[in-house]
């Protein structure tokens, strides 16, 4: 069952496959996460190993492991396996194009892992997954056309139309964070410079703290007394702990952030259009430090404002588990459909 497969057949998969607990596997820079995932979305079991990120195939052991020993923990039956990782797929979700903290450089995944796990398998963006997750169990229940931001290190997202997911003709859809929201603007990894993630995701908040902190260190005080007088050492996650703790420049740059996410959100919903936007990834957990004035900018910034409906920007309801949770029902759903296309 490949990815064509699954998106041509909306929310309404029935069978054995889909009554049966699926393993959900999320693999990101420093850790391959997996669970046993219950029809409901319930995660009944969970395990983890270390992502060993320069090796191919150290990776693809780690995530054997996993699945090894949930499998034999939990029992049969289960469904079959879901893989979400960080990368770019292409649209069959058989080849990792690319993925920045992995070793993957057009790499056959899901032929690597048939070939180690035999079972059902669905592979694909963890950012996908996550979506997907969002649509199934969590705040865009319901939706007609749902976007799922990631806020992170950088900015990832997905698109869920209709009940199903939107690979694009590629299988890239969804890489917010590349729109060049500002011309000539920071450098981003991508080798393009003004990408929305350079100004709205985590590395962004340390980005700007650390201009702070080199501009005026008065103003970033309390930031350099966090990080023993070392502008360098200021991350988003120092900033956000700040920001907790009540110093007015960190909550200021959370709001800054906040604001260019606002942007961005305006710009999407010009193209795109959607009813809700789903807000997830680490930045997330700050909840309406950030998405306050990300709603403000959005109101002002929203073409036709005033004579038309924009969404509705919401934060994500299920965490950092929601890539688990997506794949593990993305696979219990190929499979299902399987099921239904042979009983025609």
């Amino acid at each position: 069952m490949t990815v064509s497969d699954l998106q041509r057949h909306g929310p309404t998969a029935t069978g054995r496959a889909a009554q049966l607990p699926a393993l959900g596997i999320d693999i990101g820079g420093t850790k391959v996460a997996g669970g046993v995932v219950a029809p409901d979305g319930t995660i009944l079991d969970t395990a983890r190993r270390a992502t060993p990120g320069k090796s191919v195939t150290a990776t693809e052991d780690a995530i054997t492991a996993v699945v090894e020993e949930l499998a034999q923990r939990h029992g049969d039956p289960l469904v079959g396996v879901g893989v979400g990782a960080a990368g770019w797929f292409d649209r069959t979700g058989d080849t990792v194009l690319f993925s920045p903290h992995l070793a993957w450089r057009n790499q056959a995944l899901r032929k690597d892992l048939a070939d180690r796990l035999q079972r059902p398998l669905w592979v694909g963006n963890d950012a996908d997954a996550a979506a997907w997750a969002e649509y199934r169990y969590g705040a865009a229940r319901g939706s007609s056309l749902m976007l799922m931001i990631t806020l992170g290190t950088g900015i990832g997202g997905g698109i869920v139309v209709d009940g199903r997911l939107q690979r694009g003709s590629h299988g890239v859809a969804g890489e917010w964070g590349h729109m060049r929201v500002v011309p000539d603007g920071r450098l981003c990894a991508c080798g393009n410079r003004g990408c929305w993630e350079q100004y709205a995701s985590g590395n962004a908040l340390g980005h700007t703290a650390r201009e702070v902190a080199d501009n005026s260190p008065a103003a970033a005080a309390d930031l350099l007394d966090r990080v023993d007088g070392n502008a360098a050492r200021i991350t988003g996650e120092v900033v956000a702990q700040a920001a907790a703790d009540g110093d007015p420049l960190a909550i200021e740059l959370l709001c800054e952030v906040g604001t260019w996410l606002g942007q961005g959100i305006a710009d999407l919903s010009a193209i795109l259009d959607p009813d809700v936007v789903v807000i997830g990834g680490g930045v997330s957990v700050l909840g309406e430090t950030v998405l306050a004035p990300a709603r403000e900018r959005l109101e002002r910034a929203l073409p036709g404002r005033g004579f038309r409906p924009g969404p509705r920007v919401v934060a994500a309801e299920l965490g950092a588990q929601a890539g688990m949770v997506g794949a593990a029902d993305l696979v219990r759903r190929a499979v299902a459909d399987g099921e239904d296309q042979q009983q025609v």
